[in-house]
């Protein structure tokens, strides 16, 4: 979908459809009430017969109304005065679009940016709207060999405003933009079946994208993660012929003297559980534990359109988790790349294996922060479902940052306790820890394992498990958590 931002009366924009809100009470939004008087008080009268439901997401598509240049009309309702929140806002203008699409329309005009949501400004307002159409306009059937026939859709969106566009409001239309394509790719990524999305392939999208946006990517092979002592990172690969991968992707859009941020994606990109077998039963959702590395290449993606003044480094460990003669058994223990050691109890635990080395890998880079992002446990699902993402960090400051980010976003996290009493649930008799703590707080001592590796720097850990992908019959990539990474980073610029 094509965005703009177009300055224009409403009621004499040529467009194929314009968009306008209304609340309860028949108090329209400054566009409908342009619309309005232009029709001699047509939308009133409809809105006074209650043909025109001011229920927030309702909406009402309207042809050829009199004194009105646009071929449509598509009301949108807002709720009462004064509620519309950032959720509310995205849902109608998720709504608008939609109709407008559904309706006939190729483009539509919508005053969106005018309905006041507490909590936002203009330049959030556009951002969020090119976030949410995007969201509508976006289709993965690259690999069906007949197309669906096309159901309707808007191709061109503009975003009306009264006056100039701002420099502030052009910005945040690009920075909208960046995002949408971010989290397309995140999702295209998360939707490619698994022989096709290997960890090669994952490698070859991290070379396209820093060729095409002028960063470094560095990608290792079996022989530099077996020389860097990543035993347990390899231990995961055991039981598979597809080759791992380390990939390292240096983004350098801030000063020199600026820390790095770093991004360390969980790239599993298919995910058995080896010895100890998953049930067949929805394996083939497994295909998206690579989440996380998706969205470590999305954020990047969004980082790079948006040519955020920002010094980003992202570290992608890759590979497949299968059962075969050669696999790692419950009982092994290996030892990380940071000389700790590691007994198997469960081979379905392994997101947290191959993460541990590329958190130690970070180290190198004497990060301002590193966040890691990992589809890594079924008990975050128990505890959050699919609304919020799971956040654990070692500093208070981190952990606000992320929040903050996540509101504004509306990719919302939870922050999740990471007290040292749920490490005894790590002990073992045979080796410096186990890979798994039972199943009491699974989601919490899969973090506290991590946090083993990252006390030398500020770290967050975000257990993607229950919002990066849906089931059902919307089934899925949702593209998360890429629009919380990239606020965060945003916000950094900002300080």
């Amino acid at each position: 979908m094509e965005f703009s931002l177009k300055q224009s009366q409403p009621e004499r924009a040529r467009s194929a459809c314009v968009i306008v809100g209304l609340q309860e009470g028949g108090k329209f939004s400054p566009a409908g009430q342009a619309l309005d008087k232009a029709s001699s008080g047509y939308l009133t009268q409809l809105a006074k017969r209650d043909d025109l439901p001011a229920k927030a997401g309702s909406c009402t598509l309207l042809h050829a109304v009199d004194g009105i240049a646009a071929t449509r009309v598509v009301v949108v309702g807002l709720g009462a005065a004064g509620s519309l929140t950032l959720k509310g806002y995205r849902d109608a203008v998720s709504a608008a679009v939609r109709a407008a699409g559904s309706g006939g329309a190729r483009e539509a005009l919508i005053y969106c940016t005018e309905w006041e949501v507490d909590g936002t400004s203009v330049t959030d307002r556009t951002r969020h709207a090119v976030e949410v159409a995007a969201e509508c306009a976006y289709r993965f059937d690259s690999l069906k060999s007949i197309k669906e026939p096309a159901r309707g859709g808007l191709a061109k969106l503009a975003l009306g405003v009264s006056s100039r566009p701002t420099a502030a409001e052009e910005r945040a239309l690009q920075q909208g933009t960046a995002l949408a394509a971010g989290v397309a790719l995140a999702k295209d990524l998360g939707n490619l079946p698994s022989n096709v999305c290997t960890p090669g392939y994952l490698a070859s999208t991290a070379r396209d994208l820093g060729k095409a946006h002028k960063f470094k990517v560095t990608v290792l092979e079996y022989k530099d993660i077996l020389k860097l002592g990543m035993g347990s990172f390899l231990s995961v690969t055991k039981g598979t012929a597809e080759p791992p991968k380390f990939i390292v992707m240096e983004y350098s859009g801030g000063t020199k003297k600026e820390k790095p941020v770093v991004l360390v994606g969980k790239g599993i990109t298919f995910d058995t559980g080896g010895i100890s077998l998953k049930p067949g039963e929805g394996m083939d959702e497994m295909k998206y534990d690579m989440s996380g590395a998706g969205s470590v290449l999305g954020t990047f993606r969004a980082v790079v359109g948006m040519a955020l003044p920002v010094n980003l480094v992202g570290l992608i460990p890759t590979c497949e988790n299968m059962p075969s003669g050669t696999a790692i058994k419950p009982g092994d223990i290996v030892t990380s790349m940071s000389g700790q050691t590691i007994e198997i109890l469960n081979t379905d635990a392994e997101g947290r294996l191959i993460l541990c080395d590329a958190l130690t890998y970070a180290e190198r880079y004497d990060p301002a922060a590193v966040v890691d992002i990992a589809t890594l446990t079924g008990a975050c699902v128990v505890a959050l479902g699919n609304v919020a993402t799971g956040m654990y960090a070692n500093r208070d400051d981190l952990a606000k940052a992320l929040e903050d980010a996540g509101h504004a976003s509306w990719d919302r996290v939870w922050r999740m306790p990471l007290w040292d009493d749920y490490q005894e649930q790590l002990k073992s008799n045979f080796a410096d820890m186990a890979n798994i703590g039972g199943r009491p707080a699974g989601s919490v001592t899969a973090a506290c394992f991590l946090a083993r590796y990252a006390k030398k720097y500020p770290w967050a850990h975000l257990d993607i498990a229950g919002i990066a992908w849906k089931s059902g019959r919307e089934k899925g990539s949702t593209g998360r958590p890429v629009p919380l990474l990239t606020e965060f980073l945003i916000r950094r610029t900002q300080r």
